[in-house]
């Protein structure tokens, strides 16, 4: 089997195992992530090139996001709430308009009455803020198990290592 077939198949299997986890782990709710997902295997003179995308928070998604007050959801995150790097606004906007297509309302508890969806999502989204993500590993989990699959003369050829491929892999 050709190196270029080797990787088609990898890019693949680790889209498909990818997809399957966001469905196991009701991580589909806009689709839009699970939509994203692709892979492109280039040839060039002397080299071959797998790329993989997806949307931008796909990585939170994956990895998991440590809270301002607690990293017990994401421990090992490499992601924080509150720590100035990431876009202002995000988390609001995101929960703002999943609870609006969920239709989600909380109560109030005195007057039993329901709360606006912009009360709502600002709850939601300060408990997010201070608790984090939880990592799900949907992405990870296939791509270092389908790494282990790969032939050694593919690996040892081109000195891959999975550290350095997961660092490019979500540097775009």
């Amino acid at each position: 089997m050709s190196v270029k077939n080797v990787l088609d198949t990898f890019g693949k299997r680790v889209i498909q195992q990818s997809k399957s986890n966001l469905t196991k782990l009701d991580k589909k709710d806009s689709s839009k992530l699970y939509n994203s997902l692709r892979f492109e295997v280039s040839e060039h003179k002397k080299s071959f090139s797998l790329s993989i995308q997806m949307e931008d928070y796909g990585q939170f998604v994956d990895k998991g996001v440590r809270g301002k007050k607690s990293s017990k959801k994401a421990p090992r995150s490499p992601f924080k709430f509150g720590s100035g790097t990431g876009k202002r606004g995000g988390l609001t906007s995101g929960i703002d308009s999943w609870v609006r297509r969920k239709r989600f309302q909380f109560k109030d508890k005195k007057t039993g009455k329901f709360l606006s969806y912009k009360s709502t999502a600002f709850l939601i989204t300060r408990s997010i803020y201070n608790t984090g993500l939880e990592t799900t590993n949907f992405f990870t989990k296939p791509f270092e198990n389908e790494f282990k699959k790969l032939p050694n003369e593919v690996i040892k050829a081109y000195g891959l290592e999975v550290n350095q491929l997961m660092k490019l892999a979500f540097k775009k």
